[in-house]
């Protein structure tokens, strides 16, 4: 959580410095963009909590039920998607003959699933409005503000100055080149095609799991993903 919130800091300070946006005139002009900030927050917090307690594809699939929702809320009509993916993620949560699921960890998950729902909606409002990356540049210092304290509250040593260059850097990657590459994918399409794409994160996120973390997918586990998968494409594709 500090190396996720320090991230912030620096993605902040490197937009502020590059784009130069008129901050506190536009967070009074627009103060959604405010809000953007909080979803980007509470996105990245939520997630990297969550995966404290829960395996990884679980806890990506939890969060893809905020895309997932957006659909759901303009198609009801639809009602077999949502019945799939929460198969699917009954499916995740059950390993190793137990269950899976930790209250605080699916609580942070469900955070990071109404950020990204927030964050979808209003990144694309500020796609219409804001210049190049300036919507970007404008709310990661709000993010990064709202997710200062967790640089204090986690004990332990402070990183060296070496670990503090390697987060600098690490920031362009992420959230720095996601949030810009998403910010130009939603001025150029629908929140519908936007979604598809994000439906593949769990199944990227479940073999990630097994190849770098040594979490070995059961076959129900993956059954579980391409019900999480299919539901999310289901959902989106009348939209599109």
């Amino acid at each position: 959580m500090r190396a996720t919130s320090l991230r912030l800091a620096f993605a902040a300070a490197l937009l502020l410095a590059w784009r130069r946006p008129p901050l506190l005139r536009a967070l009074r002009g627009e103060p959604w963009l405010a809000w953007l900030g909080l979803a980007m927050a509470g996105m990245s917090l939520g997630f990297f909590a969550a995966l404290r307690t829960l395996p990884q594809g679980l806890a990506v699939a939890v969060t893809l039920l905020g895309p997932l929702g957006l659909a759901w809320r303009d198609d009801r009509s639809r009602w077999p998607c949502p019945l799939m993916a929460l198969a699917g993620i009954l499916l995740l949560a059950r390993g190793e003959g137990r269950w899976l699921i930790d209250a605080a960890g699916l609580a942070w998950a469900v955070l990071s699933a109404a950020s990204w729902a927030v964050y979808i909606v209003l990144l694309r409002r500020a796609g219409k409005i804001c210049l190049g990356g300036d919507a970007v540049a404008l709310a990661l210092p709000v993010a990064a503000l709202a997710a200062m304290p967790w640089i204090w509250l986690e004990g332990g040593p402070w990183a060296e100055a070496a670990m503090l260059a390697q987060l600098a850097g690490l920031s362009l990657l992420t959230p720095i080149l996601p949030y810009l590459l998403e910010l130009e994918a939603l001025r150029r399409m629908p929140a519908a095609p936007f979604g598809v794409l994000m439906s593949l994160e769990p199944a990227l996120a479940v073999l990630a799991g097994a190849l770098l973390l040594g979490q070995t997918a059961t076959a129900a586990q993956l059954t579980g993903v391409a019900l999480v998968v299919a539901a999310s494409l289901g959902a989106l594709s009348r939209l599109a």
